[in-house]
């Protein structure tokens, strides 16, 4: 493939949908999928569609339903299943809590950084016997981020566009001392599951960004001390069609402004792979194929 070549190949769209986003309407075409991989079973089998042309995948998260926690999703196998099944564009829409008086429940957030306080979570595809270090200084993709800004801002629907996504192990909330320690930090808002998703787009070479929705004020704020459930679950349903609609007003801009990613994220293991082709250990190469085939 040359590099004009690549430069007009069709994307594939995939979108993750976080808690209450279990469906993307909208579809032509669309039928469900189990995908196979050899690192286990991925949340759920995956939905293949277009949008207004475009071929796009979707990916309930927490599966249908919302069966699996965020620390018992089987990141490597969904990131694996996307890939293999084409994907070229993921987006990541994710509830989230809010860490700023200024972000208040029903606004958007675009973050462009995250900080990784998970611990429980198998993070990356490579190991020992295939070593890889990818940087993640920059870990969304600007392109596909000033796509989200654009389709929230035509849709007239509130966004901050930047913003740091403090991603915790959970299930359960933060305790006051933590919120207040990560509001210190600089953080924006806070969640539980894009972080090793983003870590491990990046090893797959997936150009990946995040939409996050603020459901509630984590227990910093004076007035929203105490998180329920049910009180996340009515904006986390507004939140949802707004969504919704976001994805079908901004998965065709993808396609007219889709090109070789300025940020390098298509390319992203060119030079990280550092264990010698002769040490390299044969049954993980085999597990690689269709994350890192392109540089094995």
């Amino acid at each position: 493939m040359t590099d004009g070549d690549e430069a007009l190949k069709e994307p594939v769209v995939a979108i993750i949908g976080g808690s209450g986003l279990y469906e993307i309407e909208g579809l032509e075409d669309k039928t469900w999928k189990q995908v196979e991989t050899p690192w286990g079973t991925p949340s759920d089998a995956l939905l293949f569609g277009r949008l207004s042309g475009v071929a796009c995948v979707f990916l309930p998260r927490h599966g249908r339903g919302h069966p699996l926690s965020p620390t018992h999703l089987n990141y490597r196998a969904n990131i694996d299943a996307l890939k293999r099944s084409g994907v070229t564009d993921v987006i990541s829409l994710s509830a989230v809590g809010s860490l700023r008086a200024e972000l208040p429940p029903g606004h958007f957030v675009v973050v462009d950084q995250f900080i990784d306080r998970s611990f429980a979570r198998e993070k990356s595809f490579f190991g020992e016997g295939v070593v890889a270090h990818v940087s993640m200084a920059h870990p969304v993709c600007s392109r596909l981020g000033d796509s989200m800004e654009a389709g929230l801002r035509a849709l007239n629907l509130p966004v901050t566009r930047g913003g740091t996504y403090l991603v915790m192990e959970g299930p359960q909330f933060s305790t006051k001392a933590e919120s207040e320690l990560y509001r210190s930090w600089g953080c924006s808002v806070i969640g539980m599951t894009n972080m090793p998703e983003a870590k491990l787009a990046r090893e797959a070479e997936l150009c990946y960004a995040t939409v996050a929705m603020v459901t509630d004020y984590d227990c910093w704020h004076p007035d929203h001390d105490h998180v329920t459930v049910e009180a996340v679950v009515r904006v986390l349903l507004d939140n949802a069609d707004k969504a919704r609609a976001l994805i079908r007003h901004a998965v065709p801009t993808i396609r007219r402004d889709h090109a070789a990613c300025p940020a390098g994220c298509d390319h992203a293991l060119d030079n990280a792979i550092i264990t010698a082709p002769s040490m390299r250990e044969p049954g993980l190469l085999a597990k690689l194929d269709a994350v890192a085939g392109r540089v094995l």
